[in-house]
């Protein structure tokens, strides 16, 4: 399978950013959330495998993972091996910027999680993130948006990091990337944790920081400095 092209990448982002502006603005957000909860709150927020295994246990690995990645960056194994030291190095730093990033955006973050809207116990009321981003619902905030789900759209850098020297690799990557994101923004949904789009969000923030990055380290791979890393064990 051949790697995407930029004008794909670029239509690709761009599609998904109208479906999820569309997404905000149907109240589906609420309804879904109305699948897990009800007035009384999130009858799972507490289940023991949402919390120990797919909260926790999914955070740990997540960061075992990325500590492994900053590793191979000098001294690969296994699939890392067939990435040049600056793939190899923008794959890690994607990796761990994607998470700075959503983290960034949640301190700042006026949207409260589920579990504080008045519809499920609490207090906040529903509002759309983009369009009263800074305004406050009511509730504590901070929770927009997924910062669990980033544990696996992080990943997403592989997908593109490999995408110069094997697609197929590649592909496999933001398929895995995208399975683990979607199932850990799931998990934290059903305990009342996050909204539908929040989790969805977080994939898109995640993606284009990967394209950012991915375009930053080919740039840096035509330039003297670029062959230098290129050849660096």
């Amino acid at each position: 399978m051949q790697p995407f092209t930029n004008k794909q990448l670029a239509a690709i982002t761009a599609a998904l950013a109208v479906l999820l502006m569309a997404w905000d603005m149907s109240g589906l957000d609420l309804q879904t959330a109305h699948w897990f909860g009800a007035a009384d709150g999130f009858p799972l927020r507490e289940h023991w495998f949402l919390v120990e295994v797919l909260h926790t246990g999914g955070k740990r690995l997540a960061w075992v993972l990325a500590l492994l990645l900053c590793v191979g960056v000098w001294w690969p194994a296994s699939w890392l091996s067939r990435l040049p030291f600056h793939r190899r190095l923008q794959f890690a730093t994607t990796t761990l910027l994607s998470v700075l990033v959503v983290s960034a955006l949640k301190s700042i973050s006026t949207a409260s999680c589920p579990w504080s809207l008045a519809d499920f116990g609490g207090v906040a009321h529903y509002t759309p993130h983009w369009m009263h981003l800074f305004a406050p619902d009511g509730g504590s905030g901070g929770c927009f948006p997924a910062g669990h789900a980033s544990s696996g759209f992080a990943f997403l850098g592989g997908h593109f990091a490999f995408r110069h020297v094997a697609p197929d690799v590649g592909h496999r990557w933001l398929a895995a990337s995208l399975l683990a994101g979607l199932a850990l923004g799931l998990a934290q949904q059903m305990r009342g944790a996050h909204f539908t789009s929040h989790t969805l969000w977080t994939g898109w923030i995640c993606w284009c920081v990967a394209w950012a990055m991915d375009a930053l380290y080919t740039n840096l791979a035509c330039s003297p400095l670029g062959a230098d890393m290129s050849e660096t064990a």
